[in-house]
């Protein structure tokens, strides 16, 4: 099934290019029967399908359709394995054309400014590099097949749940740039994805799905992005101006309004009818590449997809503390399993990425199969459970774990935590699996705490008794059999966080500014979200970014650094290449984390900065060299007083670490780069004047020809007096230079620089 996109928008009239500009039910595109443009079916599915039949009524699950549930984006996100997020993408994409659907509605890649917000286990993590090549990966896999695409969201600075729909982000440029817009720049350059979901809220005033400057400015205009834009379900709140800043597609339809809207704004002359030719042209075009899945007959193996879920669930768990090397479990060793969520597992969220999977397995269920001395206990009830006696609960856990030679503690967030349409208000594990964790902890300190959650805890009422920590995550439904895996040591752990986790939550650095209030947010801590923030600031961390410990261990050695090109041309490269060496008696893998330093600079920048990563399994014995490749942007950083990324002349290290606290090598380089200065003027104080080159030397000149008075040179002066302009200088008698004298030094200097 094909068409000719031009043709048919030569034979479309008025009103269905204003048809296909919104869909036609909660699911699909508008049909133009006529012309033999069919329907394409979007669904939901970060980590897995929530496919419906297309008569599926939206929020409405009754009809809903098996698929596999995938670890959720911030278990994922801690495999720091972009290949591995490929995988998942090529079985997402079987999986959508065994569905007749085209277009899959994820990854979300908003970074995780707030541990609060309730929709982090969607999101991969707190940095936009790591964040990014995560989403490129993903969309890579997605799209290989080439009929089925990718929708990358949410655009832009969508971070929190609380108001959602109205709130107001005000957030400055640079943290724009640097941050929130990095990652879906970077996805959009290296994979084209198909769509691009702008967000709910507002942007700087301007709600996302109506910003200009965001979507035709800088999406399509600078990160050159060429497909389709689609709002989130009901981010449209006028459909003419957001269809002219740049939303090719409301979701869903707001039938007859929005299409009646656009129509009589196309003929009262309000909306350029070239617009809205353009706006549908994109929509034929996402329909075109779609269409190839409507004439496939396709299944998918539902066991192999178990599988890769299972082995992604465990490169996903994060091994936090083995003391004493507790874990690996020996095999011939009792073990009680303490806690209900071992019986019954949480393994997603709640909300529109929820799966209804294939199946699921019960960690209760694969420890048993690993270890034949096993004895369970509840310990505490879930929400909507059966009703039991705490105090009973308790005495039985304690009473298992006493007999046993290591206790595993499952503890974590019930469902009704963790969802998109709220966020947190607390980061508390419940106070009941807290007090089973102390009462198995008083008859047993060989203690092993499994956590599942979507997001950080407080792990200050945890860390005393857990003399082994292995953070699961939300591992998607085969996570019972990787937790398995990676206790029994069939897996060594390889997960590394792709976010901090605080010991309070008053430590974080949004925690005075969110979630806002009277619908607004300010992002008042700026550039410091994250590891940023906390390692800045030399802040107490339960675990830091990048953390991650394995059963066997590796050494980093020989750094090199090949740098070639220039700054001035943009065409800057650096090669960072370590060796890396397994050590230890058991295959395992290594995350290469690099690290940038700019230790003095004209704006205020981060300690250090992920800028590269790469993940390298190794046998016992086993090196190999790891080269990761930097750009001019990983130099970089984005001035709102130039309004471009710059670079300053000057020293940078390179750093190789274990995680964002843990730098095992370094090297310093020296950056050649044009002098990063503004044309001087009226305006330019003393000491922008002085810090020019050629500004210098045409008040040297002045002094020594009588037309400035010495003392503007003098250490004393210039401290008491740099910050000021040239222009008001010149109204201290004797302590600057007379007005025409500096603006012949203006001239003088233009003619100099050629600026």
């Amino acid at each position: 099934m094909t068409f000719d996109v031009a043709a048919v928008l030569q034979q479309l009239t008025l009103a269905e290019k204003a048809a296909l500009t919104s869909g036609s039910s909660f699911w699909l595109t508008r049909p133009i029967e006529r012309l033999g443009v069919p329907a394409i079916m979007m669904c939901d599915g970060p980590h897995g399908l929530r496919s419906q039949s297309a008569s599926g009524r939206g929020l409405v699950n009754e009809d809903e359709l098996t698929a596999t549930c995938f670890p959720t984006a911030s278990a994922l996100a801690s495999s720091w394995n972009p290949a591995l997020a490929r995988q998942i993408g090529v079985a997402l994409a079987q999986e959508a054309r065994a569905r007749k659907l085209s277009v899959i509605l994820g990854p979300g890649i908003n970074l995780k400014r707030s541990p609060l917000c309730g929709r982090n286990f969607e999101y991969f993590s707190e940095d936009p590099v790591l964040a990014g090549e995560l989403a490129v990966g993903m969309v890579d896999g997605i799209q290989s097949g080439g009929d089925v695409g990718a929708s990358v969201k949410h655009y832009a600075a969508n971070n929190q749940e609380t108001d959602r729909q109205r709130i107001d982000v005000r957030v400055s440029e640079r943290a724009l740039r640097e941050l929130y817009l990095a990652g879906f720049e970077r996805v959009v350059r290296a994979s084209r994805p198909w769509t691009v979901m702008c967000s709910y809220n507002s942007v700087n005033g301007t709600p996302a799905s109506e910003h200009h400057w965001l979507l035709d400015e800088v999406l399509r205009g600078e990160f050159g992005f060429d497909g389709l834009v689609v709002s989130d379900w009901g981010a449209v709140y006028d459909r003419v101006p957001a269809l002219r800043a740049g939303t090719d597609l409301e979701m869903p339809p707001l039938l007859p309004h929005s299409p009646d809207a656009v129509v009589a704004a196309v003929e009262a002359g309000e909306l350029d009818a070239a617009v809205l030719d353009a706006r549908a042209r994109t929509v034929l075009e996402l329909v075109a590449k779609g269409i190839g899945v409507l004439d496939r007959e396709e299944t998918f193996d539902a066991d192999a997809h178990h599988a890769l879920a299972r082995a992604a669930a465990a490169e996903s768990v994060v091994l936090l503390a083995n003391d004493d090397a507790l874990l690996p479990l020996p095999a011939t060793g009792s073990v009680a399993v303490i806690g209900e969520f071992a019986r019954t597992p949480r393994f997603q969220g709640a909300g529109s990425s929820e799966v209804n999977p294939t199946r699921v397995d019960l960690p209760l269920d694969a420890l048993r199969s690993r270890f034949g001395n096993l004895t369970f206990a509840p310990g505490y009830l879930l929400p909507d459970g059966p009703d039991a006696d705490p105090a009973e609960l308790r005495r039985q856990a304690a009473a298992a774990a006493a007999g046993a030679d290591v206790a595993v503690v499952f503890i974590g967030l019930p469902d009704l935590d963790e969802s998109e349409g709220f966020d947190r208000v607390h980061l508390d594990l419940p106070a009941d699996q807290l007090a089973v964790l102390a009462a198995v902890a008083r008859r047993n300190p060989r203690v092993v705490v499994v956590l599942v959650n979507g997001a950080p805890v407080d792990l200050r009422p945890v860390l005393p008794h857990a003399r082994g920590l292995v953070e699961a995550w939300l591992g998607g439904q085969a996570s019972g059999g990787a937790i398995a895996d990676v206790l029994s040591g069939a897996v060594n752990p390889s997960g590394r966080l792709a976010e901090t986790l605080p010991l309070r939550l008053q430590d974080n650095p949004s925690y005075l500014n969110f979630p806002g209030g009277d619908h607004i947010v300010d992002y008042g801590e700026g550039i410091y979200i994250g590891y940023r923030a906390y390692d800045k600031a030399e802040q107490d961390v339960a675990f830091p970014f990048g953390f991650g410990l394995s059963y066997t261990t590796f050494d980093l050695t020989n750094l090199a650094v090949d740098i070639s090109g220039t700054a001035a041309d943009d065409s800057l490269r650096a090669a960072v290449s370590v060796t890396v060496t397994n050590t230890g008696d058991r295959a395992g893998a290594e995350v290469v984390q690099l690290y940038l330093r700019d230790p003095e600079c004209a704006v205020d920048r981060p300690i250090r900065e992920l800028k590269g990563f790469a993940k390298v399994a190794l046998e016992p014995g086993e090196s190999t060299r790891v080269t990761i490749d930097l750009d001019a942007r990983a130099f970089a950083y984005y001035s709102e007083r130039f309004g471009r990324w710059v670079i300053e002349a000057g020293e940078f290290v390179v750093e190789i670490g274990r995680n964002s606290r843990d730098i095992v090598l370094a090297e310093t380089l020296h950056i050649d780069a044009p002098p990063v200065t503004a044309p001087l003027g009226r305006l330019s104080t003393l000491f922008e004047w002085v810090a020019d080159p050629v500004g210098r030397e045409l008040l040297t000149e002045a002094i020594a020809g009588g037309q400035a008075p010495a003392v503007i040179l003098e250490p004393a002066f210039l401290r008491g007096m740099g910050t000021q302009p040239m222009r008001s200088l010149a109204a201290f008698a004797g302590g600057g230079v007379e007005l025409e004298a500096l603006d012949v030094l203006i001239a003088r200097w233009r003619e100099r620089t050629g600026r």
